[in-house]
């Protein structure tokens, strides 16, 4: 009703962010029930947009509640208000039908299950008492089962699942916890679990004392079966963790050799017995997004050494789905809850395709009769530095957006197509970054499809029309390939950035640093990526923006013998850093009595150091990365053969903690010098008197750990010694960001950011997006989004 002169008599609310499908508009309709106001709340294309036939005071009251009452999934990333004509008509405050309009809105990432869920499985007089597909609007799956947007049940893999007259009446009432969640279900009208034995043939119930077929897989895991369980996102293998023989056999079954394996545990009290559990460790453990959190493990209880494969972490999580917990409500041991699948392959989602590539690995099989509609992992975060930092971006944390920084956040839709290993895909739009959840190595043709299909939901959900597509430099990279065919395809601009900008782009983008703030020192130190030069790069010093980036140091070009296989041999790794900072014949004269040394003999060092001199199959690569796995090597880790990318490096580290480098004088780290590369006059950091040094050690029979610590020590002062240095001759500011896989490494990251604060750097470091290469595609579209606004101008 207007008012008699014509003026306002209402106020509208337009809400922003995750806020459909996570319980939003029944708080609004409860909230406003409370202040007594009249008026309506739906859904749009733009987000949750609130009438009320009252003035602004009155709805600033509204929106100070929705603040401080904001559903658990929610996330509210603005609310704008004004003044504006009241809703006519309306008695009483109502949730109307949802707008149209284009998708501007959020998918909410699928959720572990509520303390109020969770109280109803285990309550024998509630409906839902075991029942595996329990949710409601605070906890349950989302981008699992969703097919295209808006997200409504027809839209979903619960669109089978007609509700029962029950659930429609949770569903249909504003005050129920289950309005509108969109996979409500009970025993009556849901999905069902079901249990068999892998290639056919009855089940023996009472041989596994059963309440279920959910609590059967409990008496299986106890009595050493590996059983293949459908999950939210895929299937998991799992086995009893406590159980050498079970490990032994899975890890030889799935032909995962050198990864370790994800654990799950009941509760915290089970996995402190085995792992040391902090504040931060704990909320992440808890947290809705319910992730492996890698834990320090503790020496007494020891799981078998098949678990964690002799490294020092373990990877656990809590139940995050009501299966999860009825499965574990008797099990006071942890269980390895690894991906369903054959090494290095994409995750099991289909059922008859669980019975076929799982069918040799598992004694059993669970399922369920609810489609997985997106493939998703489980996501894997670690402490550093004090805060959660997300190594793995998948179920729980994606796709929630990222917001893009001011000067980047009006530029048009773009995409990014990300690197090659640990692949995501980044869309750009209205200022926000949908960072896609972790897609894998695109080198298996299974992952790569993958990709194409899953970049097409998301273009769906979030209607992603890209005026641009931004690809890594490396052209052989496959997601390369890809992105220049899409851009071909639909005459798209193509812009190629540079591997190890991106790496610093993204943690600017992550940090809000504002385009136009003017370069920093970009520290990016990862394996391998292709440099401006042609050449490979992997220890970069980057004075960077957004926009544009010049190299003023790096790390001394070390040959790489055979090509790609040094990446797999770090033996070669090992040889081509003691050719190029001792020579063969001084290493023989002075360390032929080490252990290293017989080792080494025996391999074809005259035609390896033939390949370098003549630069075949042998390219020069400047990365921090291989000098690890030269290192490791070196001391006996995984000379031979590295089962997967980063093991050498993982294994390294696995030797030091923040207490063994404390325990290490300065004067006992290894030393590395600064000099400037010939012709180039770029400084860069030699690695030769540490040579000297860690191979006095072996001839002394040094400890490893001591080796790894001083190693450790030694490069993080190094490291910080060449930030100061060229920030000096730059004449810069002294903000640092630093990213690249080689940051995942705990105590070398803690020992550099500790060493740059106390030179005065304000060091940035990633958390939400991963700091190796599955942050590579955030890093792409800004720097993209960059690149656009400068060539119109603004």
């Amino acid at each position: 009703m207007n008012s008699a002169f014509g003026e306002p008599t209402g106020a509208e609310i337009r809400v922003r962010g995750r806020v459909q499908g996570v319980g939003f508009r029944p708080t609004v309709w409860r909230l406003a029930n409370r202040l007594g106001l009249s008026g309506e709340v739906f859904n749009d294309g733009d987000g949750v947009l609130i009438r009320i036939a009252a003035g602004l005071k009155m709805a600033e009251r509204l929106v100070a509640a929705l603040k401080d009452e904001c559903p658990p999934l929610a996330r509210i990333d603005s609310l704008d208000l004004r003044p504006a004509q009241a809703p006519c008509g309306l008695e009483g405050f109502h949730i109307s039908v949802s707008g149209g309009g284009p998708m501007n809105t959020q998918v909410a990432p699928d959720a572990a299950t509520c303390p109020a869920c969770l109280a109803e499985i285990r309550d024998p007089f509630a409906r839902r008492f075991r029942y595996p597909f329990t949710n409601c609007t605070h906890c349950g799956p989302r981008l699992s089962i969703v097919a295209r947007a808006p997200f409504d049940r027809a839209r979903t893999t619960m669109a089978p699942f007609a509700m029962c007259e029950a659930c429609r009446s949770e569903y249909e009432n504003p005050e129920d916890r289950r309005f509108h969640a969109q996979p409500i279900a009970c025993h009556a009208c849901g999905p069902k679990v079901s249990i068999a034995r892998m290639g056919g043939g009855a089940v023996e119930f009472s041989a596994f004392s059963m309440l279920d077929d959910a609590d059967a897989v409990a008496g299986m895991l106890l009595k050493g079966h590996i059983v293949a369980i459908k999950g939210i996102g895929g299937y998991h293998l799992a086995c009893d963790a406590t159980n050498e023989e079970a490990v032994s056999r899975l890890r030889a079954r799935k032909r995962r050799y050198g990864k370790p394996f994800a654990l799950m545990a009941r509760d915290l009290d089970i996995i402190r017995r085995h792992a040391v559990i902090g504040a931060r460790e704990e909320a992440a453990l808890g947290s809705t997004a319910a992730p492996i959190v890698l834990l320090a493990a503790r020496s007494e209880p020891r799981l078998p050494d098949a678990v964690s494969n002799g490294l020092s972490t373990l990877g656990f999580m809590l139940p995050y789905t009501p299966l999860h917990h009825l499965i574990f409500r008797r099990l006071d041991r942890p269980m390895v809850m690894t991906s369903g699948n054959l090494s290095d392959e994409p995750q099991v989602t289909d059922d008859e395709e669980a019975r076929e590539r799982l069918g040799a690995i598992a004694d059993f099989i669970l399922s369920h009769d609810r489609e997985i509609a997106v493939r998703l992992d489980d996501s894997v975060v670690r402490v550093a530095n004090g805060e959660e930092r997300v190594v793995r971006r998948a179920r729980g944390f994606a796709p929630a957006p990222l917001p893009l920084p001011e000067g980047l956040r009006a530029r048009p839709p773009l995409l990014a197509m990300g690197a090659e290993l640990k692949n995501t895909f980044c869309l750009a739009k209205d200022g926000e970054a949908m960072l896609s959840h972790h897609m894998g190595d695109l080198e298996d043709a299974a992952a790569l499809a993958d990709l194409e299909q899953t970049l097409a939901l998301y273009e769906t959900l979030y209607e992603h029309r890209s005026e641009a597509v931004a690809v890594d430099l490396h052209p052989d990279y496959l997601s390369t390939k890809l992105g220049r065919r899409i851009a071909r395809d639909k005459g798209l601009p193509l812009i190629e950035v540079q591997h190890h900008h991106a790496h610093i782009a993204s943690c600017l983008a992550e940090n809000g640093v504002a385009a136009g703030e003017g370069p920093v020192l970009g520290v990016a130190l990862d394996g391998l990526g292709f440099g401006d030069d042609g050449a490979l790069w992997g220890g970069e010093f980057l004075l960077a923006d957004y926009a544009g980036y010049r190299r003023i140091g790096t790390f001394k070009p070390v040959a790489l013998p055979g090509g790609a296989q040094a990446m797999r041999e770090p033996w070669r790794n090992a040889l081509a850093h003691i050719l190029a900072a001792v020579g063969w014949p001084a290493f023989t004269a002075n360390f032929a009595e080490i252990e290293l040394y017989d080792y080494l003999k025996a391999k074809p060092v005259e035609t390896m150091a033939a390949m370098i001199k003549q630069e075949l199959n042998a390219p020069p690569a400047s990365s921090c990365g291989r000098l690890f796995d030269a290192v490791a090597a070196a001391i006996g880790l995984c000379r031979d053969v590295a089962l997967h990318e980063g093991e050498a490096a993982m294994r390294l580290e696995a030797l030091v903690d923040a207490d063994a480098l404390a325990a290490i004088d300065e004067d006992l780290a290894y030393p590395f010098a600064l000099p400037n590369l010939k012709g180039l006059g770029l400084p860069y950091i030699e690695p030769a008197a540490m040579w000297q040094a860690l191979l006095g050690d072996l001839y002394e029979k040094a400890p490893p750990s001591v080796i790894a610590a001083r190693f450790h020590k030694g490069l993080a002062r190094a490291v910080a010694a060449m930030a100061c240095k060229v920030v000096r001759d730059a004449g810069v500011t002294r903000r640092v960001a630093l990213s690249g896989g080689v940051f995942q490494n705990r105590p070398f990251t803690e020992e550099i950011v500790r060493r740059l604060e106390a030179e005065n750097f304000e060091v940035l470091l990633q958390a939400k997006a991963p700091t190796n290469d599955g942050g590579i595609s955030l890093g792409q579209a800004a720097v993209a989004a960059a690149r656009l606004a400068a060539d119109r101008g603004g």
